[in-house]
């Protein structure tokens, strides 16, 4: 008996639209990447004023055209690599942050990744630039909401980890500490003071955010747990 035919998957064509589609796609988003990553270098050593499109395009490798094309324009790429540094250093914060095992450690940890970079002020300019182009401004605030989002959920991931009591709502303390960073910073950078000048002073504005729990916080927590058990209908504590 003849062996039976292996059905196999037809190749594509090099030429497949399916195929083509998608090296676009990840063609695109290298190039999109690369322009974000020169702009950002040159945005944060000259300014938006100091940068032009061609300085731009020659940093990542790229013709002129390509950045009206992904991005419009110059402010518009100002204000999504501002946005873009942002996260980034929120992002290094928190990671930073989780090695800490006191609530003073962890706001230090936090500052001090802060303050150390200028994405802040860059952001604050991106902030400044939308009260001229509010056609900017649904990126900006996409950004703050994640920020404030982000932030509170590592928060209250450390809260729950080390069992401290937060002084206040995590969201509260989220959003607290990001309108600390942007004021401190842009006071700082305005006056000329030097990153840790910013730290201490962001420190001593901030102040505790939460403490550890002490021994009576913990006797009084069991027993309101003893008085729970005792009052349940079957009478029976729980295990």
């Amino acid at each position: 008996m003849a062996p039976k035919s292996v059905q196999t998957a037809p190749e594509m064509p090099a030429d497949d639209p399916r195929h083509a589609t998608r090296a676009t796609r990840t063609a695109g988003r290298q190039m999109r990447s690369r322009l974000l990553d020169g702009a950002s270098r040159l945005f944060r050593e000259r300014g938006l004023a100091g940068t032009s499109i061609s300085d731009i395009a020659a940093a990542a490798d790229a013709f002129p055209s390509q950045i009206t094309y992904y991005f419009r324009t110059k402010e518009a790429l100002f204000v999504e690599a501002a946005c873009r540094e942002m996260l980034y250093v929120a992002r290094a914060a928190e990671q930073a942050a989780l090695q800490a095992h006191t609530p003073r450690d962890y706001t230090r940890a936090l500052v001090e990744t802060v303050t150390a970079t200028d994405s802040v002020a860059l952001f604050t300019e991106a902030l400044t630039l939308t009260r001229r182009r509010q056609d900017l401004a649904p990126l900006v605030e996409r950004t703050i909401e994640r920020l404030h989002a982000e932030g509170m959920r590592a928060y209250a991931g450390q809260i729950e980890r080390h069992g401290w009591k937060t002084l206040r709502d995590p969201d509260v303390s989220s959003r607290r500490f990001w309108a600390v960073a942007v004021g401190v910073m842009v006071e700082g950078h305005a006056m000329s003071r030097s990153a840790e000048e910013m730290c201490s002073e962001m420190l001593r504005v901030l102040g505790d955010q939460a403490t550890t729990r002490t021994a009576d916080d913990s006797a009084r927590l069991r027993l309101v747990d003893d008085r729970d058990a005792s009052d349940s209908p079957d009478g029976e504590r729980s295990s």
